[in-house]
């Protein structure tokens, strides 16, 4: 991105040098919210694909050549990526803020990192099911699929909705969606009552035959997470735990095995029992 196209996007002024003797003034925290809200403002102004290209160049300009080779690692397709790290990614979403129009064109333009951005700057209240159904079916990877679910469709109101519709589908990062939001329900939602978690255990249970990596390892993530969120959840967790890891089946034996070693140890009780 050139000079000019570089200072649209919203960004901290620089600091002038001061003499060593003479400390910076704190800038008032809310001095600094009215800023960053101003520069959203005038980046939001200007016309959609004005914003989309000044973001991805942002993205492109970040992209690491290094970070990019090195996601064949971990699974990740490299062919429509820049190389951008996470913390990078979640930088420029807290700069641009929420803008839902920009989420779309990002996650239209098929890149990885603008689809990850795509999960910060879109509303969760303001998903619908045919957004979600879409956005699934284009998951390619568990990166994606983790953060989109765990950033962006935890919130919404269609979320239980959506883990009992995609758990049985065959598609392994559709199934794969199903569980790592039920993992991120029981870390983020405070208000579910246990009967909630009591069906998604259910749902794990009835899909821990599915030996696909990337499925099983987020089957374990749900019943584990469920496990951990209070007394009555780990015993009911543990239950499932337990008649897993004698299945004759490798899939289910290990997702029960890996789930009694640390929901099974002392320190998990000791933490669970205190929520009690």
């Amino acid at each position: 991105m050139t000079r000019t196209a570089n200072k649209q996007i919203p960004e901290r002024s620089a600091a002038k040098p001061r003499a060593m003797a003479e400390p910076a003034p704190r800038r008032p925290a809310d001095g600094k919210n009215a800023a960053r809200k101003s520069a959203q403002a005038a980046f939001s102004a200007q016309p959609l694909p004005q914003r989309l290209a000044q973001t991805l160049e942002v993205l492109r300009a970040a992209g690491s050549a290094d970070d990019r080779a090195g996601m064949a690692r971990f699974g990740i397709p490299s062919e429509r990526a820049f190389g951008v790290r996470m913390g990078q990614i979640q930088a420029l979403a807290k700069r641009l803020g929420r803008d839902r129009a920009l989420a779309a064109a990002l996650w239209d333009s098929g890149w990885h990192e603008a689809r990850l951005l795509a999960a910060y700057l879109d509303d969760p209240a303001s998903l619908s099911s045919a957004q979600m159904d879409r956005w699934v079916r284009e998951f390619d990877n568990w990166a994606l699929c983790d953060t989109v679910c765990s950033n962006l469709f935890e919130p919404s109101p269609w979320a239980w909705r959506k883990i009992a519709q995609w758990a049985p589908r065959r598609d392994e990062f559709v199934r794969r969606a199903a569980f790592a939001l039920l993992a991120a329900k029981a870390v983020h939602d405070k208000a579910a009552g246990d009967e909630a978690f009591l069906r998604g255990l259910v749902l794990v249970e009835a899909q821990a035959g599915d030996g696909r990596n990337f499925v099983k390892k987020a089957v374990n993530w749900a019943l584990r997470q469920i496990g951990k969120r209070n007394p009555a959840l780990r015993q009911a967790a543990l239950a499932v735990a337990q008649r897993l890891a004698q299945s004759a089946d490798a899939a289910p034996r290990w997702i029960g095995k890996d789930a009694l070693r640390e929901l099974g140890s002392e320190t998990v009780a000791r933490r669970v029992a205190g929520k009690g």
